[in-house]
C-alpha cells in the first residue's frame, strides 16, 4: 500500500516536472525575438536611409522604373496565358459563371491589393509580408507567425512557379498535339519541366539591369498577344463558324457540369480570376531594387490588378462569345486538353492554333522568369534573417560582383524541381501546385492585414506611406479580411461533393501540412536561430556598416537591446 502511495506520488511528480519543462520551453521559445524597429517611411531623407530604418543595408542595386515594377505583376499573372491554363475551372459552372465570376472575383482581389499596397508603401523591404508580420503582431506570438508566413509565401510562389511552368509544358505539348497529334507521357513532361526551370535559373543569373529590361519585353509580349487574340480570334470565328453566341448565353448561362448546387458551382468558377491575379505581392518583394519603393510598388499592385482585371474580362467574353455551337463539353473535352486552343482552331484552323498556342507558350515562359525573379528576392530576404531552414547561412549570401542573390535563385529552382515531382504522380496531383500557390499566398497576404485592424498596441505601430486614405483603410482592409478567409476555405474543395483519389483535391492536405511542419519545426529547432527580421547594421562614426552580431537592432532612429 505505502510503495502503491509512494509510486504515485513519484509518477504525478514526473508529469509535474514534464509540463514544467515543457511551460519553460513554451516560454523561451516565445520570448527569443529582435527588437522592433521604428520607421517613418513620410519622413526618411531617402530610400537608403528608410531602408536603415528597417533594419538592412542596401546590399541590391535599385535598377527597377515604375513600368518595370508594374512588370513584374504584369507578367507573372500573364493574363492570355493564364486563362488558358484555367478556363475550364471556370466553365464548369457554365458561361455565365466564367464571365460573373472573373468579374466579381476582380473586384476582391483589387481590394486585397489595395489592402498590400497599404503596408508595401509604409515598410518597402523585401521580406514584406513575414516582416509585416512580425512588426505587427504582439509581441508573444510575432516571431512563430512571421516564422509560418515567411514558410508560407515562399512555397506558395515556388507552387507558383512550378505551376506556371507546369502550364508552359502543357500549352507547349497543345501547340505539338495540334500540329502532330504526338501526346507526351508525364515523365516527358516532368522532363521538359526540369529544362524550363534550368534554362530560367540560367537567365535570372544575370545583373538587376537586364532583369529588369525582361519584364518590359514580358510586357510588350504579353500585350502583343492579347491584342492579336482581341482582332483575329472573334474575325476568324465569325468568318469560319459563323455568328457569334448571344447575350444570353455569355452571360446568362450557368448550365452546372459539377454534382455540386449551381450556387455553388458559380462560386467554384471563380478561382480562375483568383489564380491569375496572384502574386501581385512580387512588387514587394522587387521593393529593395526601385527607387521610390513607397510609390512606386503600390503603382505596380494596384496597377496590374486593375489592368488584369478590365482586360481579363473582355478576353472571358470573347472566350464565351467564340465557343462553337454554345458546346461547352466539346471544348473542355478538347484533345488538346485546353479550351481556348480549341476555340482558337475553330476560329483560325490548325496552323494559326499552333502558332498561337506557341506564342502563349512563350509568354508563360516569361512569367516563370519574373516569379522566379520575385521567388529568389523572398527567399534571399527570408534567409537574410536566419528564417530560411537549415541553409539560411548558405543562401543569404548576395553575389559582390552583379549584386544578385544567386544562391537564393539556385535554391528556389532546386526546390521548383522537388515539388514539381507531382507531375509523375497524375495531372490531378500536379493541380495541386496550383492551389498551394492561392491557398499560401492568401495567408501571407490575409494575415499581416487582419493584425492591423485587432485594438493592439502592435497594430499602433502602423504609420502610413505615401499611400494611404484614413476612409478606405479600415473598410477595405476588412473587406480583404473577410475574402482572405472564405478564398482559402473555397480554394480547399473539390469540384464534386463524392471525390475519389483521382478527383480529391489535395489543397487542404498540402497546405495544411505545411504550416503545421512550420509551426513544429520553429518550436522544436527553428527558434534557435530565427528571432524574427533582425538589422545587420551598426552605426560607425556616423556611417552605416555591415554586423554578423543579432545582439542589437540599430538604425539612425533607435538601439534596443533584445
Amino acid at each position: 500500500m505505502a510503495r502503491s502511495y509512494l509510486k504515485s506520488i513519484g509518477s504525478h511528480a514526473s508529469a509535474h516536472s514534464s509540463v514544467s519543462r515543457f511551460a519553460n520551453h513554451i516560454d523561451t521559445v516565445l520570448s527569443n525575438r529582435e527588437a522592433i524597429a521604428e520607421i517613418d517611411a513620410e519622413h526618411a531623407e531617402d530610400d537608403e536611409d528608410l531602408l536603415h530604418q528597417i533594419g538592412y543595408k542596401q546590399e541590391l542595386r535599385r535598377e527597377y522604373s515604375t513600368l518595370q515594377v508594374f512588370g513584374i505583376a504584369f507578367s507573372i499573372m500573364g493574363l492570355l496565358p493564364s486563362i488558358t491554363s484555367t478556363t475550364s475551372i471556370g466553365l464548369e459552372g457554365g458561361a455565365g459563371s466564367l464571365v460573373w465570376g472573373w468579374f466579381i472575383g476582380g473586384f476582391f482581389t483589387l481590394c486585397v491589393g489595395i489592402s498590400m499596397s497599404f503596408l508595401g508603401s509604409a515598410i518597402p523591404t523585401s521580406g514584406g509580408l513575414f516582416y509585416y508580420a512580425n512588426y505587427y503582431c504582439p509581441d508573444e506570438f510575432r516571431v512563430p507567425l512571421s516564422f509560418v508566413i515567411g514558410c508560407s509565401n515562399s512555397l506558395a510562389l515556388c507552387g507558383g512557379l512550378c505551376s506556371i511552368n507546369y502550364g508552359f509544358v502543357s500549352e507547349l505539348f497543345a501547340a505539338i498535339q495540334l500540329s502532330t497529334g504526338w501526346t507526351g507521357t508525364k515523365y516527358e513532361i516532368y522532363g521538359v519541366f526540369v529544362a524550363c526551370l534550368l534554362s530560367q535559373l540560367a537567365l535570372c543569373s544575370v545583373t538587376t539591369k537586364l532583369t529588369a529590361e525582361v519584364q518590359t519585353a514580358s510586357i510588350v509580349i504579353n500585350v502583343f498577344i492579347i491584342i492579336l487574340f482581341f482582332i483575329a480570334v472573334p474575325i476568324g470565328y465569325h468568318k469560319n463558324v459563323g455568328a457569334f453566341n448571344d447575350s444570353l448565353f455569355i452571360f446568362n448561362d450557368f448550365t452546372n457540369a459539377r454534382e455540386w448546387t449551381t450556387g455553388w458551382s458559380f462560386v467554384l468558377s471563380w478561382m480562375p480570376v483568383i489564380w491569375t491575379i496572384g502574386a501581385f505581392d512580387s512588387c514587394i518583394h522587387m521593393s529593395e531594387e526601385c527607387k521610390n519603393p513607397t510609390r512606386k510598388v503600390p503603382i505596380g499592385i494596384v496597377g496590374s490588378i486593375t489592368t488584369c482585371w478590365i482586360v481579363g474580362w473582355f478576353i472571358v467574353i470573347v472566350i464565351s462569345a467564340c465557343i462553337k455551337d454554345k458546346d461547352i463539353e466539346r471544348v473542355m473535352l478538347s484533345v488538346t486538353g485546353m479550351v481556348v486552343a480549341q476555340i482558337i482552331e475553330d476560329a483560325l484552323g490548325s496552323k494559326w492554333a499552333v502558332a498561337f498556342m506557341v506564342l502563349i507558350a512563350i509568354a508563360q515562359y516569361m512569367m516563370g522568369i519574373s516569379i522566379l525573379i520575385a521567388l529568389s528576392r523572398q527567399v534571399f530576404s527570408f534567409a537574410r534573417d536566419d528564417g530560411l531552414p537549415f541553409v539560411y547561412n548558405y543562401v543569404k549570401v548576395i553575389n559582390p560582383r552583379i549584386k544578385v542573390p544567386l544562391r537564393a535563385t539556385a535554391f528556389a529552382v532546386g526546390l521548383g524541381c522537388f515539388m514539381g515531382l507531382l507531375i509523375l504522380i497524375n495531372s490531378v496531383a500536379a493541380n495541386a501546385l496550383f492551389s498551394l500557390a492561392v491557398a499560401g499566398n492568401l495567408l501571407a497576404w490575409g494575415v499581416p492585414v487582419m493584425l492591423v485592424l485587432l485594438p493592439t498596441k502592435a497594430a499602433k505601430r502602423f504609420v502610413p506611406g505615401p499611400f494611404y486614405n484614413k476612409y478606405l483603410f479600415a473598410p477595405i482592409n476588412w473587406i480583404t479580411s473577410a475574402w482572405v478567409i472564405f478564398v482559402i476555405v473555397l480554394a480547399m474543395f473539390p469540384d464534386n461533393p463524392d471525390p475519389t483519389a483521382q478527383t480529391m483535391n489535395y489543397t487542404a492536405a498540402i497546405n495544411g501540412g505545411v504550416w503545421l511542419l512550420a509551426v513544429v519545426y520553429y518550436f522544436v529547432y527553428g527558434y534557435k536561430h530565427y528571432h524574427g527580421p533582425k538589422s545587420n547594421l551598426s552605426t560607425i562614426d556616423g556611417t552605416v556598416e555591415h554586423t554578423e552580431s543579432a545582439e542589437y537592432v540599430t538604425t539612425k532612429h533607435s538601439t534596443e537591446k533584445v
